[in-house]
């Protein structure tokens, strides 16, 4: 099959919306991905009920759309009525249509609520409304449930990749002809649970995250929402929004290494790679950017550097985004997907802040400014705790 008729099938991306410390928009998550704008420092969290001094990058207080949920919901609610804006869509339009719904989060299939589980454990017999909020708040079947769509929906939690399977999932609905337009999204907000958790692990940085550096000491966590609207080829075409970005390949292993840790030569993140181009049909050198996973932590930076450099060779040009937003969790596959396409829109790179003293142990290193991008193709990758692994490749219609 040649490319021009395998492109016929790639779902095309008509819309989008985000929220995160870049910016409320993409135009202005745009200006700080291309140097235009001053980029965000991570600060000690504001909402949070904790002792620990880590910095984080947390999201502005705004009034959000009410709803079960709790903050995770009312962010998916603000950002989908921009995204289907964005795609020339009404929410009330859809209704009873065949739309599928995927929305990948890790917080938000966590119970949160202490005080319920601290009167429980004692005995008694705590108002059972936030755990009632909590199972009507299920992202994926709440969106479905308000728009009134009959399609497919599914929250997913992959860990750290849980935002890239949520596009991948809808990507193989409309391939299979479950359905001809998705909303895929990531989601998560800043949690106690998170932050003690990571720390636990020592994995945190007490200063601002440095990406794949040699004096790298961990991550900053963060907080967003990203969606994306997703439509077959034919509907899109129909609609006048045929030509544009797409999403080209999509792959996913899972190594079952350790809980926490990658696999040290990253043989699955390499599969997960693999299935993705030939799912594109491209070849390594038709990449022209790699979104890296990038936390910060010394392992995850040193697995992931070494797959690429054995993929693509000495020449790759990647870098990390969590300089700039921090680890958004169940969030980041789609928010940096949406920053992969802002990228190919705009021509422009990004650098990969943070990142300043070269690892002699890293076979490679990422970029330092933002520079041209040249090509067609970006792949982002998204790795999770216990080897989740997932490439998405994002493509530009010439």
């Amino acid at each position: 099959m040649s490319m021009s008729e395998t492109r016929k099938r790639f779902p095309v991306i008509t819309g989008w919306g985000c929220r995160s410390a870049l910016g409320r928009t993409p135009e202005s998550t745009l200006r700080v991905l291309s140097g235009q704008a001053p980029a965000p420092e991570p600060q000690l969290p504001k909402r949070l009920r904790t002792t620990l001094t880590l910095p984080v990058f947390e999201l502005p207080d705004e009034e959000l759309p009410p709803g079960p949920g709790g903050r995770e919901n009312g962010l998916l609610r603000a950002t989908l009525v921009e995204a289907l804006a964005a795609a020339g869509l009404e929410a009330a339009a859809l209704r009873g249509q065949r739309v599928g719904v995927a929305v990948g989060t890790t917080g938000k299939v966590q119970f949160h609520d202490f005080e319920f589980c601290a009167r429980l454990r004692r005995g008694e017999q705590p108002d059972a409304a936030s755990l009632r909020d909590f199972v009507d708040g299920s992202p994926a079947e709440c969106l479905q449930r308000e728009l009134g769509v009959c399609g497919p929906a599914l929250t997913i939690s992959t860990a750290c990749a849980s935002g890239a399977d949520a596009l991948g999932v809808a990507a193989g609905w409309l391939l299979a002809g479950s359905c001809e337009l998705a909303i895929a999204a990531g989601v998560d907000v800043l949690s106690p649970v998170a932050l003690a958790g990571f720390h636990a692990l020592g994995v945190c940085s007490a200063t601002p995250c440095r990406p794949f550096d040699a004096r790298r000491s961990g991550l900053n966590l963060g907080e967003g929402v990203g969606v994306l609207i997703l439509e077959s080829p034919a509907r899109a075409a129909k609609r006048g929004r045929g030509d544009g970005l797409f999403l080209a390949g999509y792959g996913k292993s899972f190594d079952g290494y350790h809980l926490t840790r990658p696999a040290p030569e990253g043989r699955y993140l390499e599969q997960a790679i693999q299935q993705a181009l030939a799912g594109a049909g491209l070849t390594p050198g038709e990449i022209a950017l790699v979104n890296a996973h990038g936390t910060g932590t010394r392992l995850n930076d040193a697995v992931e550097a070494k797959t690429l450099y054995r993929v693509f060779g000495v020449g790759v040009r990647y870098h990390s985004t969590k300089g700039l937003s921090g680890h958004t969790l169940g969030a980041a596959g789609a928010l940096e997907a949406l920053f992969c396409g802002l990228m190919l829109q705009s021509g422009i790179a990004a650098s990969s802040r943070g990142f300043e003293e070269p690892d002699p142990e890293l076979p490679v290193s990422p970029l330092r400014h933002p520079t041209a991008l040249e090509g067609r193709f970006v792949l982002s990758l998204s790795i999770g705790f216990g080897g989740s692994n997932s490439a998405l490749i994002l493509g530009r219609d010439q």
